[in-house]
């Protein structure tokens, strides 16, 4: 997208608040033409009051001036006011839209982007963006209409001497042809160089165990100042050239304001007045051409920041082309000659997939690490698109659904629990479209064998449970995510290793509310430890994306395949 198109799009944002940025911009203007005036009362000042001692000049001109600076100074604070008002809008707008596209991207663009950048889109850039929309649109306003007035009072006095100054304008607008592109490049280096220091910040403060226990301070202290160094580097590359462009264009500027002055006092014609007034009009000019120059850095800034922002408000939601809506589903799965095949992966992660689960039916996926099982279970809430073939959900291809629909059929229990920084309730609670009471949030906790740890809290449902449940155990977090589940009360119940990382104490309460949980649903359970699934209705074996072997635990040992293969390693392990 080039620039102008980038900032007309930009200003569509603005113009939502046209009403407030009309009062910024009139008051803008207003500020903009005192300039011309004060130099023109220059002229009267010094010819009526000082040359001819005309009392009427005596007493207006002073008055005069005290107008103009009262009401100059009224139109600053309503343009300073009025700016500040909708520029906050413009972030708030901003950022409320990039946030509500992060809730509704594909898996795949999570899995490619790392998270720090996405922060630093909304955090950082934004900012640069309202400066572009709002500071450089009203600099440009009101320093345009002091260099215009200013100019035409130049020319109104003497035309061809004002000839002269019109000589320098395109020696100026190269200069900020030149640094403009400069800028735009060093402003884009900036932007990601902020991405990735705050992806350096979000990892080492979520990995700060394992950095010291490994002893990766010194590690973790050289990758940041190299990445913090090159972001200084990038500021100062910046101001450097912003810098630079201003006494350029100034020193072009007093060349012909020298050249203007010498010719002028040669000019018997001239009066002091006329002079003088001519001479603090070309003074007056500096000031809102050296503003005009250096809203350059902030526009170069802002371009490239709105490059980066509109990026990511206009990648693609995940696909949700589905019209049919299911209340309530029997639970009934079915995978139809299915192929899944990563984006930027040479290999297929699942193959020729075939598989009935019936409704109520507890159904668990087997195999070694990559061999399928998560892959297959993330089809059904739709994270990823098969490449070819169908997932059916009570004989309605899932595709067909509408995401929203879909979703409210599917609960899902990984071993990875993600909490909120929020109250205990809240936790359970989340997501739920009906308001639940405490007493239903209750309800799930006990069934969730939650509520004997809860009841022993200080604050109970309302305790804090710090960031993604720091402040609770690995067994506690599990039994609020199950709780959590049975509070949504949805037809199909996904159990991603929801106990392989757990202690023979934690694991034994998190199963008896795993089973609790099961009842009248159907259940995948991704297995790792199989001692855990041995009454599940049907095991799956999976291997590098297909099915091998399929059975009840039972029949699956008696086969002597890979699923006893792998039962037998597990209990020998085990037993040592």
């Amino acid at each position: 997208m080039n620039s102008k198109a980038l900032y007309l799009r930009l200003m569509s944002y603005v113009r939502v608040y046209w009403r407030i940025f009309i009062v910024a911009l009139i008051a803008t203007a207003i500020t903009g033409l005192s300039d011309p005036a004060i130099a023109a009362m220059m002229k009267p000042l010094l010819d009526g009051s000082f040359v001819e001692r005309d009392p009427a000049y005596i007493t207006w001109v002073p008055l005069a001036l005290i107008a103009l600076f009262a009401v100059r100074g009224i139109a600053t604070y309503l343009s300073t006011i009025a700016l500040s008002w909708v520029a906050n809008k413009v972030v708030l707008d901003l950022r409320q839209e990039m946030f509500s596209k992060l809730l509704v991207l594909p898996s795949d663009y999570y899995a490619n982007t790392n998270s720090g950048s996405l922060i630093s889109k909304i955090t950082y850039d934004v900012n640069q963006v309202s400066s572009a929309a709002t500071h450089v649109l009203v600099v440009l306003v009101r320093d345009s209409l002091a260099v215009i007035g200013l100019l035409g009072w130049m020319l109104y006095l003497d035309w061809q001497l004002t000839l002269i100054f019109f000589a320098i304008i395109p020696a100026i607008a190269l200069v900020i042809k030149i640094v403009s592109k400069r800028m735009r490049k060093l402003s884009r280096s900036l932007q990601n160089s902020m991405g990735d220091l705050t992806h350096i910040l979000e990892e080492t403060t979520k990995a700060h165990r394992v950095v010291k226990v490994f002893g990766g301070q010194r590690y973790e202290d050289k990758r940041f100042y190299a990445t913090a160094n090159w972001l200084r580097r990038y500021e100062m590359k910046i101001k450097s050239a912003s810098a630079l462009s201003v006494p350029v264009v100034q020193f072009i500027g007093i060349i012909a304001l020298a050249i203007i002055i010498y010719i002028a006092s040669a000019n018997q014609e001239m009066t002091a007045g006329s002079f003088i007034s001519f001479f603090a009009a070309m003074a007056m000019l500096f000031s809102p051409i050296k503003r005009l120059t250096g809203i350059n850095e902030h526009l170069q800034r802002g371009l490239a920041a709105a490059s980066s922002t509109f990026a990511l408000i206009d990648e693609f939601p995940e696909p949700d082309n589905g019209t049919q809506k299911i209340q309530r589903a029997t639970g009934k799965i079915e995978f139809k000659d299915l192929y899944l095949k990563y984006q930027n992966s040479e290999e297929s992660a699942l193959n020729n997939i075939n598989l009935l689960v019936k409704a109520g039916e507890t159904v668990a996926l087997v195999g070694q690490s990559g061999s399928g099982k998560s892959s297959l279970a993330n089809l059904i809430p739709r994270f990823y698109q098969p490449t070819s073939g169908q997932v059916l959900l009570d004989d309605m291809p899932i595709e067909s659904l509408k995401l929203s629909s879909l979703r409210k059929n599917i609960a899902i229990v990984t071993q990875d629990v993600i909490l909120f920084n929020d109250t205990i309730s809240a936790n359970i609670a989340y997501g739920s479209t009906h308001g639940p009471n405490e007493k239903e949030i209750i309800a799930a906790a006990k069934a969730a064998h939650a509520m004997e740890f809860i009841e022993k809290l200080p604050d109970g449902l309302q305790t804090l449970v710090g960031e993604n449940g720091v402040r609770l155990s690995g067994g506690q977090r599990q039994r609020l995510a199950i709780a959590r589940a049975l509070l949504k009360n949805a037809p199909i119940l996904i159990l991603d290793e929801a106990t392989s990382a757990l202690d023979t104490e934690s694991e034994r309460h998190v199963q008896a509310a795993l089973e609790t949980a099961k009842q009248g649903r159907t259940t995948l359970i991704i297995a790792h430890r199989l001692s855990t699934i041995e009454q599940a209705d049907k095991i799956i074996v999976m291997n590098q994306g297909e099915i091998i072997e399929i059975g009840n635990h039972k029949t699956l040992l008696d086969k002597k395949g890979a699923y006893s293969k792998l039962y037998h390693l597990q209990f020998e392990a085990n037993t040592h």
